[in-house]
């Protein structure tokens, strides 16, 4: 069975509830590995082809503070192959014009060390004026707003999850 290990960052536990509920969306048919990255180590990211990474966007349009704590070390990680998916947490009502840029600051990153990313998420049924996170026509990941759309999470994690799935080739 494959392993994947997601990484993500969390000040509120929201996103530690959504990378809970992606780990547990993969059972039985991947296991997936759960690090807090603030006690993470960039070696950590090592053992992983296949990667998922989750940072909400904090204060106007930042990574979160333990995100923004180990950005630089990204810079002594080799991504080159491995495949990488994002998701974030964000409010596009109160923060529309900085929506999901957490994953979009950490994607460009990412993407220059080597990583490929997957599961892009299409921008419909979301309201918001600008983001980082856009790729074209495309979130370079999973955005959730607990704040305003919170009847879609579980929706929205089991669809991405099963592209992930396809994605990842399991």
């Amino acid at each position: 069975m494959a392993t994947i290990g997601l990484f993500y960052g969390t000040q509120t536990g929201n996103t530690q509830m959504i990378a809970e509920k992606i780990q547990a969306a993969f059972a039985g048919t991947a296991v997936v590995q759960l690090h807090d990255i603030a006690t993470a180590d960039p070696t950590d990211f090592e053992t992983y082809d296949r990667l998922i990474i989750g940072c909400p966007t904090w204060n106007v349009g930042e990574l979160q503070a333990d995100w923004d704590s180990f950005y630089d070390e990204l810079d002594n990680i080799d991504f080159s192959g491995k495949k990488v998916a994002y998701f974030g947490a964000g409010d596009q009502v109160g923060y529309a014009d900085n929506f999901g840029d957490a994953i979009g600051i950490l994607e460009a990153k990412i993407s220059e060390r080597g990583g490929v990313t997957v599961g892009y998420w299409p921008t419909t049924d979301y309201e918001f004026n600008e983001s980082k996170a856009l790729r074209g026509d495309q979130f370079v990941g999973l955005l959730i707003d607990e704040d305003n759309q919170s009847d879609l999470t579980d929706r929205r994690i089991q669809q991405w999850v099963t592209q992930l799935k396809k994605e990842f080739g399991l």
